[in-house]
């Protein structure tokens, strides 16, 4: 088994980028959403409500980002580390965490309201609420600092798409961080609970990850359909979850950090 992709996504939600390497953190991949569009009321801003975010495209660079949007000029920015402190949420259900306002006016262009882009200053302030220990952390990741994703699950995913008379649909509906390849369809199932040594770091392999809408949205459109979830709705329930791809979090009794690279071997340890 080996790496075959590699992805970040620096705003929460916007499209993804593609990597021949990534540094890990403990709260996740290098740059990976730790900044959030966030509403008034200072609840994040997804996919799951907000499709235009896959024109949302980034680049980052050393202090910062830009952003480009179709329609827009591009916008330079710094990480905000005196910008104005603000709690935030995540999640509406989900506790408050700090951040730093970034910037307004371009943002709430974008979306066409009012809306407000912060950085998270401080990626040890979130907590991690089930199968994690005290000290782990994560950016604003939807609850865990890496997916990861089995090129023969979604060829499995796409055989029943198929047979369903619909189009298969590609990885990047499932916005992994990380794409192994060699392994059995559904191999993922059986290292809940253990380790995998990739490369030369070590993950927890915490739990499957529950599918939402944003795998029916066309990530380089915005367009949404019905489809993977419905089919997932009948092969893949599982818990009460319609399950593909599995959250891993570094292993901070191994060192918690290091580089991934396409190729590097992955090895389930007990």
């Amino acid at each position: 088994m080996r790496i075959a992709e590699l992805h970040t996504y620096p705003v929460k939600g916007c499209h993804r980028l593609d990597h021949a390497e990534a540094d890990v953190e403990p709260w996740g991949f290098r740059g990976d959403r730790r900044w959030m569009i966030v509403n008034d009321e200072g609840v994040g801003i997804t996919q799951r409500d907000t499709p235009r975010l896959t024109q949302l495209h980034v680049r980052p660079r050393p202090g910062g980002l830009r952003l480009s949007a179709p329609d827009l000029p591009d916008l330079e920015l710094d990480e905000p580390a005196d910008g104005a402190k603000v709690a935030i949420r995540v999640f509406r259900n989900k506790p408050e965490i700090p951040g730093r306002v970034a910037e307004s006016e371009w943002v709430s262009a974008f979306l066409g309201r009012d809306v407000r882009l912060v950085w998270q200053s401080d990626p040890t302030s979130r907590t991690i609420p089930e199968f994690a220990t005290p000290d782990d952390r994560v950016s604003f990741a939807d609850g865990y600092p890496v997916l990861l994703a089995n090129t023969a699950s979604l060829a499995a995913v796409n055989d029943w798409l198929v047979e369903a008379g619909e189009e298969p649909v590609p990885m990047h509906r499932f916005r992994p961080n990380l794409v192994v390849e060699g392994a059995p369809a559904w191999a993922e199932d059986g290292w809940l609970g253990k380790r995998l040594r990739i490369g030369a770091m070590t993950f927890r392999v915490a739990k499957h990850c529950a599918r939402c809408r944003v795998t029916t949205i066309d990530q380089e459109s915005g367009e949404t359909g019905r489809q993977p979830l419905h089919v997932l709705g009948k092969h893949r329930r599982i818990d009460g979850g319609l399950m593909f791809a599995v959250n891993l979090i570094p292993d901070l009794a191994a060192g918690g950090t290091g580089v991934l690279r396409l190729g590097d071997t992955v090895t389930p340890v007990e």
